[in-house]
C-alpha cells in the first residue's frame, strides 16, 4: 500500500509539481489550496506525512500546524514545513514541524526528505 502525503500550499504551480515529484516516486497524494479546517481535511485523508507551505490564506501554515499538534489522534502525523521565507528554521519549530524545506527547492530534496519522515 502507498504511503500519503497531504500536501498544503496555495501556489497551483508547487501542488502540481509536488505531486507529479511524489507520484512517480510511488507515494499517494493530496492537494488543498487553504489550511481552513485543518482537522477535517486530514481526517478524511489519514496522510502519512504533511507538506505545510507557511503563508496560507485565511489560517497561516503555523496556526493550522499548531491544531494538527494538538489534537490527539492526529499530532504524531510528521509535517514538513515549506516556505521560501529565509527565517523557515524558526517558523518550522514556532508551528512545532518535525521538519522544513526551502523553497526553491529541488527534486531530489523533495523526495528525500519526505522517505527520511516516512521511509518509501
Amino acid at each position: 500500500m502507498s504511503k500519503k502525503v497531504f500536501i498544503f500550499d496555495d501556489n497551483k504551480d508547487i501542488l502540481e509539481l509536488c505531486t507529479l515529484i511524489l507520484e512517480g516516486a510511488g507515494y499517494e497524494t493530496k492537494t488543498s489550496s487553504t489550511s481552513n479546517h485543518i482537522i477535517d481535511q486530514i481526517a478524511g485523508y489519514q496522510p502519512d506525512v504533511i507538506l505545510m507551505d507557511n503563508w496560507l490564506p485565511d489560517v497561516g501554515g503555523i496556526e493550522a500546524t499548531q491544531e494538527l499538534k494538538r489534537h490527539p489522534l492526529y499530532k504524531d502525523i510528521p509535517v514538513i514545513y515549506f516556505s521560501a521565507n529565509n527565517d523557515i528554521k524558526t517558523l518550522a519549530e514556532t508551528a512545532g514541524a518535525e521538519s522544513y524545506l526551502a523553497k526553491p527547492f529541488d527534486i531530489d530534496q523533495l523526495e528525500e526528505i519526505v522517505v527520511a519522515m516516512i521511509g518509501k
